[in-house]
């Protein structure tokens, strides 16, 4: 398969008054044409600081400080914001957590996809506008010709994030981004748009970063799950290699933390401890501190493996074959 977009030891990180916070640290991965890409992990482990670099979204204090972002064989770290401008939203998109993030609140949404198809694309007003209607019809908007004529402030939560998938969708881009996009929403409505979506990359070969902490989204959506934790991937492969066979303590965890995987009536099972803080993490392994496998050798930072073909794991105990 093309590949769409590579990531290499991306490194980015915020000045505070405590100090210089690393929110994500080393991480590489990759996104074929049509391939879609799930990161999960904790609140904090560093997704959306990932997804927020991918886009040229870190404002200062924050800062890209080494790695690069192949988008199309072309390098996105240090472009000027202009070059940057060009790429948005025509070739990569981003679907936030927070649909108001992409709409505006003063502006009636045909305004708004209309002119976002305009900026791009050399068409008249009467074809953009189709391709508006078109665009809320396939998320599920129902009589998307009256809701063109709508404000923001007319929809609720989850139509007003429906409204910014659909204008994620308008140009088809090679690369769309999704932050956590169906959270808010009912459990049939994401279902639609999961689906949609899958169509989306098998149909326009669009690649899609999943950016989740739902593990039961991203098994039925994703080809490759990566998991995060505190600004490291530790683990990446398939999702059902991933998911069926995890490898990190980490990824273990997580799975076995699922309600659908503890028995009824009894406590859930749970990883011990709290997330570091980033801002002090000790030197080793993060997880360390809440792993049950850890030992003297987990003092050190552990590096990336390769225990079978397509897989990845960042652990100096990883388990074999999966399992506890």
């Amino acid at each position: 398969m093309a590949e769409t977009l590579r990531v290499e030891n991306l490194r980015t990180s915020f000045l505070t008054k405590w100090g210089e916070v690393t929110a994500v640290d080393d991480v590489s991965f990759s996104v074929d044409a049509g391939e879609i890409l799930g990161i999960v992990g904790e609140s904090g482990s560093g997704k959306t600081v990932t997804g927020f670099s991918i886009l040229g979204l870190i404002d200062p204090p924050g800062r890209i400080k080494g790695g690069r972002i192949l988008f199309q064989d072309e390098d996105l770290v240090g472009l000027p914001e202009n070059r940057m401008r060009e790429y948005r939203g025509k070739r990569i998109a981003m679907v936030f957590q927070d649909p108001m993030m992409t709409l505006n609140p003063v502006l009636r949404i045909d305004t708004q996809l209309i002119e976002s198809v305009l900026a791009h694309d050399k068409v008249d007003r009467v074809t953009a506008r189709q391709r508006a209607r078109d665009a809320l019809g396939q998320v599920g908007i129902p009589s998307p010709d009256e809701r063109l004529a709508s404000y923001p402030h007319q929809f609720s939560g989850g139509m007003r994030q429906r409204v910014a998938i659909a204008m994620a969708l308008l140009h088809r881009p090679a690369l769309i981004v999704a932050d956590e996009p169906t959270t808010a929403l009912d459990v049939t409505i994401q279902g639609q748009i999961l689906f949609e979506v899958q169509k989306l990359c098998k149909e326009s070969r669009t690649a899609l970063i999943w950016i989740s902490h739902d593990l039961s989204v991203v098994a039925g959506l994703a080809d490759r799950v990566a998991v995060m934790y505190a600004g490291k991937l530790v683990e990446q492969g398939s999702v059902d290699d991933v998911l069926d066979r995890p490898m990190h303590p980490y990824t273990s965890g997580l799975i076995g933390s699922l309600p659908s995987n503890n028995i009824r009536g009894q406590p859930l099972r749970q990883i011990p401890g709290m997330t570091p803080s980033l801002l002090n993490l000790s030197a080793g392994c993060a997880f360390r501190t809440r792993c049950p496998r850890a030992d003297a050798a987990c003092l050190e930072s552990p590096p990336v493996s390769v225990p079978a073909s397509g897989r990845e794991v960042r652990c100096a105990h990883p388990l074999v074959g999966g399992g506890s």
